[in-house]
């Protein structure tokens, strides 16, 4: 008998007399002790049926038809009064986001207490001895300290182990992990996967493992459930899936994922960092760059000496974990930050000088391109006023001319015409994403710095919105500074990259070279993390 069996599965959402199918008809089943990974795009259905079998859809949320059986039981009409005997001591849950999903009001020590408390096991004195014991199972350090703390104190890895402690409290059969590892770096995302692996075979556990990342699915997954608009598209063991894919949609998310394929741009085309590139003069020079904080009394340096140089026309990459100081030494090149000594040359200009109209000049030679798009474009405005508000601000044309240059880079970046008089929240994330980049060529710049821009995408729309950037450098010869935490996609897009660790640059090279041969152990460790890179190799 299987642990799981989701037979025939359907679930809709209803706003007002909308009626939305977000899952239609799926099966599929879990053994005890395996990994089951359901991949797919946003929207695909899939953390719909992982909240569909805990029962925490949202309150307009329904299962019409099919069942969810748990170990042959059928919990699919039950209750959410009856199914919390079922939640923690029989299916835990890993959420997505650890900063919404903690109570940033109660200790890290009450919160994991919460469930054992729930389901009676044990007195006050008990239940503190097991939130420690948790704690120390999931490899955080000075468990006793830690249970005293609130989430805003721990990191995102830390407050990631505290919701695996939580989920595994009561021992339960089945854990369902949705998109535990998405918001992490990727040598973090590896000692979380790592800790639920071990978990597992300590436990006896299975894990039904929602993502949109199929180098962790390649790497951490027994079986694949492949989903397309709430439909089951293709399932069946990982090896089989990705050595012989059978449906369309499965090839073509194959294809798209970064670690999977890695040689999409760079290395399947002559590198723009040749000999004739090297005589290229720099568009970006990055000289001795110091920013220091000040912490009470003692000062924090965030960036400790980094020199660099981008060649115009090409891609630079600046890669590192959260905290290496990469994104500050991008905000202190596009002068949003002052740099505490250093300097920073945008084609022989010293950025740190400017002022006034000089800056104002300067500002519309160089555009930032953040990760957020959702965040970055106003909700109250429409996608044209939007795309038009950097030529209001510069004064570039009158309203038609305006109205006919946002038309243009709308086909520029292959959105609808539609989309101009349509709201961000319209939209999806990649075509976001898209109006973003849109604004920040609106005033002809020469540097693009993209900040994270192609993380919190899923794959298919990350090449589409990649495939975009390499278009428009070898149209408009823009030069990008490219910050990622994501090597995979850093190997696809850059020329040349800086390795940013603790504030400092442990190795430059080119891409070839960094990822070919590095020479610094750390950047062995991050290529080692990236998820995937091995399943190319078996397939």
């Amino acid at each position: 008998m299987s642990l799981l069996e989701v037979r025939d599965l359907t679930v809709a959402y209803r706003t007002g007399n909308q009626v939305h199918q977000a899952v239609s008809g799926i099966s599929f089943t879990v053994e005890p002790g395996e990994v089951v990974a359901v991949v797919g795009e946003s929207g695909s259905g899939k953390s719909t049926t992982a909240h569909a079998i805990i029962g925490l859809l949202p309150g307009n949320g329904s299962v019409d038809s099919g069942q969810i059986l748990l170990g042959g039981t059928d919990i699919a009409g039950w209750s959410s009064k009856r199914l919390e005997s079922v939640r923690g001591a029989q299916i835990g849950l890993i959420p997505q986001d650890p900063t919404s999903s903690l109570n940033p009001v109660k200790t890290i020590g009450a919160q994991i207490g919460e469930t054992l408390r729930i389901h009676k096991r044990g007195d006050r004195r008990t239940i503190a001895r097991q939130v420690i014991e948790l704690l120390t199972r999931v490899g955080l350090s000075d468990p006793e300290m830690r249970a005293r703390q609130y989430p805003h104190e721990l990191s995102g890895g830390m407050r990631q182990r505290v919701l695996i402690a939580g989920a595994i409290a009561l021992r339960p059969r089945l854990i369902i992990a949705d998109e535990p590892t998405s918001a992490l770096d990727v040598t973090v995302q590896r000692r979380i996967l790592d800790l639920i692996d071990d978990l597992r075979r300590e436990f006896g556990t299975a894990v039904l493992l929602v993502t949109h990342d199929l180098g962790v699915a390649a790497d951490r997954s027994d079986r694949l459930v492949v989903m397309r608009n709430g439909q089951v598209e293709e399932q069946g063991t990982t090896r089989a899936v990705l050595a012989g894919p059978q449906a369309d949609y499965t090839r073509k998310l194959l294809q798209d994922a970064p670690s999977l394929t890695p040689r999409r741009f760079r290395d399947a085309r002559p590198p723009a960092h040749t000999p004739a590139a090297d005589e290229q003069p720099s568009a970006i020079t990055v000289r001795d760059l110091v920013k220091e904080y000040r912490i009470g009394r003692k000062p924090f340096r965030a960036v400790d000496g980094v020199s660099f140089e981008v060649r115009r026309g090409t891609t630079h990459a600046l890669v590192g974990e959260s905290g290496s100081g990469k994104t500050t030494t991008a905000r202190m090149i596009v002068r949003f930050a002052t740099p505490t000594s250093g300097s920073v040359t945008i084609d022989g200009t010293d950025v740190a000088r400017l002022r006034g109209e000089a800056l104002r000049r300067f500002r519309r030679r160089v555009q930032l391109v953040y990760q957020n798009p959702a965040g970055s474009l106003d909700p109250r405005e429409s996608v044209g006023d939007i795309v038009a508000e950097p030529l209001r601000n510069f004064r570039l044309a009158d309203r038609a001319g305006r109205s006919k240059r946002v038309r243009e880079l709308l086909d520029r970046v292959a959105l609808p015409q539609a989309a101009y008089d349509r709201r961000p929240r319209e939209l999806s994330g990649g075509q976001r994403q898209r109006v973003a980049i849109a604004r920040a060529l609106a005033v002809d710049p020469e540097v693009i710095v993209l900040d994270e821009a192609v993380s919190a995408l899923d794959v298919t729309v990350q090449a589409q919105i990649l495939d975009l950037l390499d278009g428009l450098q070898r149209d408009l010869g823009l030069t990008y500074l490219f910050i990622s935490h994501d090597l995979a996609v850093v190997r696809q897009i850059s020329d040349t990259v800086s390795v940013m660790r603790k504030g400092r640059i442990v190795e430059t090279g080119t891409t070839q070279q960094v990822f070919h041969a590095p020479q610094h152990a750390y950047t062995g460790e991050l290529l080692a993390a990236v998820p995937g890179a091995g399943a190319e190799q078996a397939a």
